[in-house]
């Protein structure tokens, strides 16, 4: 009788050993799929921008910039240009590369001359 009740709490032991692992496991990947969602997005709020882009007053905004307002950016091209106002509205301007309006190439030589208002302007 004794040796049955050792038994049986040995294996509660390891049913809860096994059970406190994988909830250690599963929240891990949880985690870890947390930060790979949130590791391509800024923090501030501002997509990042390098030292020398125009302030954002001076930026055409892809929501409601013509294709000749776009076309002041440097390195656009007037199809460029077409993609962006067809495929509108965006929510930021990242969307550009993540709905292939623009490839990522494109992308990195307007991103700083381009920002996504929402809403009427």
């Amino acid at each position: 009788m004794r040796r049955a009740l050792e038994q049986a709490e040995n294996e509660e032991v390891r049913t809860g050993t096994l059970v406190t692992a994988l909830a250690i496991a599963m929240l891990a990947v949880c985690l870890a799929g947390a930060a790979q969602t949130n590791s391509d997005r800024d923090t501030s709020g501002t997509p990042k921008t390098s030292a020398t882009a125009p302030p954002a007053e001076a930026r055409a905004d892809i929501n409601h910039a013509s294709v000749d307002q776009l076309m002041k950016a440097p390195g656009m091209t007037r199809t460029w240009a077409a993609r962006i106002v067809k495929y509108r509205p965006y929510r930021s301007k990242l969307d550009l590369v993540e709905y292939g309006v623009v490839s990522s190439e494109v992308y990195e030589r307007i991103k700083d001359y381009l920002i996504a208002h929402r809403g009427e302007q």
